[in-house]
């Protein structure tokens, strides 16, 4: 199986065309298809992508007006606060971001964020392999630092991770920290923007370990 994972698109369409995804079997949204967006937003970056598939899973970012949220619901591609499991993978996420100073559409606080996090781990427990999307990402990794220096990620996030020990976090939020660590046992990738150019390529290999690759 074949995955492509991407986000912070804000309605940059043009850039999903950079990415060979009539190669992949599955699509995966990291959040902020929009830019303080509605439904109709998402509805147009959604739309392109299923010009190539139509295998999407998402989660909406905190930049994403809560309609996305309900939006990808009715398109039945939301694993926020959810699950599924395809050829034995554990896809569960959790959108929107931990409380920021700027009053953003989405955001939780550390005690919802937990609250998600656990629901969505519940309905894919029992597969083979874990893939965690969560917009926010981890506390103090690199991949959660502003310009400033500062690293803004959810303590709960890197909680969670450390104790679940997904095989990979699928995360974003934080455009200017585009990288990869491990944390444990788990692959932790921040793609940056897609208009920067920045895509993760997964592979499910006949060990059923996962293979990621960020571009």
């Amino acid at each position: 199986m074949k995955i492509a994972a991407f986000g912070d698109i804000h309605m940059n369409v043009d850039a999903i065309h950079n990415i060979p995804l009539n190669d992949f079997d599955l699509v995966i949204i990291t959040g902020d298809l929009t830019n303080f967006g509605n439904k109709e937003d998402a509805q147009k970056v959604i739309s392109a992508i299923k010009n190539k598939t139509d295998n999407i899973l998402a989660v909406p970012g905190n930049l994403d007006h809560p309609s996305v949220l309900e939006f990808l619901d009715e398109e039945g591609i939301s694993v926020h606060g959810k699950g599924t499991i395809l050829n034995g993978i554990g896809i569960f996420g959790c959108g929107g971001s931990n409380v920021t100073p700027f009053n953003t559409p989405i955001e939780y606080s550390e005690e919802e964020l937990e609250a998600l996090l656990k629901a969505a781990y519940e309905s894919v427990k029992d597969a083979d392999v874990h893939i965690l999307v969560s917009h926010t990402p981890p506390k103090d990794t690199g991949l959660d630092k502003i310009n400033a220096g500062v690293c803004v990620g959810s303590p709960v996030v890197r909680k969670f991770i450390e104790e679940v020990q997904p095989d990979l976090c699928l995360t974003g939020h934080i455009h200017e920290a585009k990288g990869e660590i491990n944390l444990g046992p788990t692959k932790v990738i921040n793609p940056g923007m897609l208009q920067d150019g920045g895509w993760v390529e997964i592979q499910l290999q006949d060990d059923s370990k996962l293979f990621a690759k960020l571009y």
